[in-house]
């Protein structure tokens, strides 16, 4: 127990601070919040698989989150029927066409020694399949896009319950991470980190202009959700009744009918947001705990102490015997995978899939403060860090605006200076970040909850 008492006072001022905003905004928001907590925790878990087990710097997080999202498209959203008519068999064609150019080059590389016949076959091969796929997509993609492009335009989906969606945005996720690691993963760190943030931006900008896929930058809204709609549940009875119930007290102090009846529906519509919000908790709270409990057994696990030794001395490692390669592609692949998950969880809990909200350049490097804040290499560090660095990014304008009341009040509306500050309280969410990001590296270099071997 000792050895987790740091862990237990963090975690405790953390929920407190989720409390206090509830007490002192709503608990909407602080559920809102706590939420968004829960996914970045579920980001930071997979980016510290990577870094903190293996030491591998991957700037491709965002890419494998807008994966994710995608998965909620391609599974939860009904196949709109006429896009598949028009043009869903040259989609098909054009996949299979990919596949046969993967399996001939794999049958002319294992068949062929290495020559220039084989090198120029195999360019000929990839030339001639992209033209193919050209010609065979391209009626099928205009013809796609063109069926009621307000609302449609893309092929939709498989119309399959949205929690499968996770599990699927996990698989691509990893899909595509064993794809990079074979190809990016002998690289040295510092080239491996700008190849993973290209790769990002790549898929990233794949899915922006690939209208036929997911709508790209028109966005995909009304997704399907493991949760009520706030309006059904608000016409729901005993919902209703439950509410009454609740408030029976303070309902029963009001004198007419018509104001009771008002205050009653107004409560109705407030616990509705907040029923809902819950119902998101207590899903994204399951997943927290499983990959906690999971990821903990690995950490002091056989498996867990050789990554750490492979981390350490990857050349002391491989003397041993290790598969340093074969190890690091695995925990890659893993890490990438819970961070697909991570990008499943958040378009559920958003209800919108929005592939201009990704950008790499800007909200991998927030994940990775998470994680450093938190401490590399420690799991409840991880999950801390991204608590921590998310409750500042959403609370840090409310925090500075009451600061700046607080240190003007003596000052006129009106004052420059008041009128000012109080403008740029949105923008103090990176001056409050920097400053804490500063002030742990000055003095907890290690992080919040810092790394520890438990000797077994």
């Amino acid at each position: 127990m000792r050895n987790y008492e740091n862990v237990i006072y963090a975690y405790i001022i953390m929920l407190l601070l989720i409390i206090c905003v509830g007490l002192f905004q709503s608990w909407s928001i602080a559920l809102t919040i706590l939420n968004y907590c829960l996914i970045s925790a579920v980001m930071t878990i997979g980016a510290n698989i990577q870094w903190g087990y293996a030491g591998l710097i991957n700037f491709g997080i965002m890419g494998y989150t807008a994966l994710g999202g995608l998965a909620v498209v391609l599974v939860s959203v009904d196949p709109v029927k006429k896009a598949w008519q028009v043009g869903g068999l040259n989609i098909l064609g054009s996949i299979w066409i990919i596949v046969a150019i993967v399996f001939i080059t794999r049958f002319i590389l294992k068949r062929f020694g290495k020559s220039l016949i084989r090198n120029y076959s195999i360019a000929f091969l990839i030339i001639a399949g992209v033209i193919l796929i050209r010609v065979t997509a391209t009626p099928g993609i205009e013809a796609i896009e063109s069926v009621d492009p307000a609302v449609s335009g893309f092929l939709g989906g498989m119309g399959l319950p949205v929690l499968m969606s996770w599990i699927i945005g996990a698989f691509l996720a990893g899909a595509l991470a064993f794809i990079v690691g074979k190809i990016a993963l002998g690289l040295r760190a510092d080239y491996l980190a700008i190849a993973t943030l290209l790769i990002a931006e790549i898929i990233v900008s794949i899915i922006k202009h690939e209208e036929w896929l997911a709508r790209g930058v028109k966005n995909v809204i009304g997704l399907k959700r493991p949760a009520p709609y706030e309006v059904e549940l608000q016409k729901t009875q005993w919902f209703r009744d439950f509410i009454e119930k609740i408030y029976s007290n303070k309902l029963e102090l009001i004198n007419t009918i018509a104001q009771k009846k008002i205050i009653l529906n107004q409560l109705i519509i407030d616990a509705s947001s907040i029923f809902v919000k819950l119902c998101f908790t207590s899903l994204f709270l399951s997943v927290v705990i499983i990959l906690l409990i999971v990821t903990q057994k690995a950490l002091y696990s056989p498996w867990g102490r050789k990554m750490r030794a492979i981390r350490d001395n990857e050349e002391a490692a491989s003397a041993m015997g290790k598969n340093i390669v074969k190890e690091h592609l695995f925990i890659f692949i893993l890490g990438s995978a819970i961070v697909g998950l991570a990008g499943a969880m958040m378009v559920t809990n958003d209800g919108l899939f929005t592939p201009g909200s990704y950008r790499p350049m800007r909200y991998t490097f927030v994940i990775w403060v998470m994680v450093i804040v938190g401490g590399t290499g420690n799991n409840f560090g991880a999950i801390l860090g991204g608590f921590v660095v998310w409750f500042l990014w959403v609370e840090a304008a409310p925090i500075s605006l009451f600061l700046i009341d607080l240190f003007t009040a003596h000052l006129p509306e009106t004052n420059m200076i008041r009128s000012h500050l109080v403008e740029s309280a949105p923008y103090f969410r990176f001056l409050l970040i920097g400053i804490g990001l500063l002030l742990i590296m000055r003095y907890r270099p290690q992080g919040i909850i810092p790394e520890k071997i438990i000797k077994q």
